[in-house]
């Protein structure tokens, strides 16, 4: 049994699995794996380093991969799109921001234009951008999002697609860590999901042992969305816009204190921006989603794709003979 979606016929793909363009975890090694494993991998530009995106680019060699950006920082240094352009990358994934300075752009190097939303407003103004691919994301997902939940956006943004530009794709993010997420995406409507939190927990990811530890010892409850980790770092993030961690003793120092955090900002900013590089789950964040209580091992990327492409093939499998 194959899992054949329009994903994976428009993009020449085995599986129709994408990974999540997580700023940083997400470099070069990881979107070749999951692009060898028969997926799409795509490198997180986050925040717009240009020599990391210049080494992670490399890093990922021949591989037909993309490359996300957080479009509002994206916009203050485009210079970076033409840089990932020149690479003719398979797909830009555009999130957090208005994508339309640079769909024209994408799309003239013939890359396919990936719109990440979070509300069905935000996918309305997707499509009317000309974006080849909508990402309706949950706020259950790792990382920043907002409000919505994965099981009813999915649908409601399959339904507005199928209503007014039909031949766009859908992919469905936020709390998809297994094939039981993968099948179930498929059934809301979707082309096929974006995963992010599972793949982080991969060795292929740029994840140090200590976060990836963590991970494993938590659960969907020990997660929380929040702002300090934003504020801590001095990130200009739209205030709609919370990311969801694992609590730790950061979070529980800080979270419901932001107006004193931001008073010690310059002092806490040193600090964290330390443990962050450090890969300290304590004294910074270990940024990963529900699908944290999914997550018993750290597995090679082909690996984590080919168990979740098998378990869902087992899936709808299970649930065609239920309705024998």
């Amino acid at each position: 049994m194959a899992l054949t979606t329009r994903l994976t016929q428009r993009l020449g793909l085995a599986h129709p699995i994408v990974s999540a363009p997580m700023a940083f975890a997400a470099g070069g090694r990881l979107a070749a794996a999951v692009t060898a494993a028969g997926g799409l991998g795509l490198i997180g530009g986050g925040y717009g380093d240009k020599d990391w995106l210049t080494r992670e680019l490399a890093a990922a060699g021949s591989a037909r991969i993309g490359c996300g950006f957080i479009t509002w920082s994206l916009a203050k240094q485009p210079e970076l799109l033409h840089l990932v352009l020149a690479r003719k990358p398979a797909a830009v994934f555009l999130s957090f921001g208005d994508p339309v300075p640079f769909v024209d752009s994408i799309k003239a190097a013939g890359a396919a234009v990936m719109c990440q939303v979070q509300t069905r407003r935000d996918a309305a103004h997707a499509l009317d951008c000309g974006a080849d691919i909508v990402v309706a994301q949950g706020a259950e997902a790792g990382g920043h999002g907002e409000k919505r939940a994965t099981l009813t956006l999915v649908p409601e943004v399959a339904d507005l697609i199928a209503a007014r530009a039909p031949d766009t794709l859908l992919l469905a993010a936020g709390g998809i860590g297994d094939g039981r997420g993968l099948a179930a995406a498929l059934m809301l409507g979707a082309d096929g999901v974006l995963v992010g939190s599972r793949l982080w927990a991969s060795t292929e990811a740029n994840v140090s042992q200590a976060m990836h530890a963590a991970a494993l010892a938590a659960t969907g409850d020990d997660t929380v969305r929040s702002q300090v980790m934003d504020l801590a770092r001095k990130l200009d993030w739209p205030p709609r816009f919370t990311a969801r961690v694992l609590r730790n003793a950061y979070i529980e120092r800080w979270h419901g204190r932001e107006a004193e955090l931001m008073a010690v900002a310059d002092e806490e900013a040193a600090k964290y921006r330390a443990a962050w590089a450090a890969g300290d789950p304590v004294n910074s964040n270990t940024f990963v989603g529900e699908v944290a209580g999914l997550i018993r091992t750290i597995e090679p990327a082909a690996t984590i794709v080919t168990h979740m492409v098998a378990e869902a093939e087992a899936c709808l499998a299970h649930g065609a003979r239920l309705t024998v």
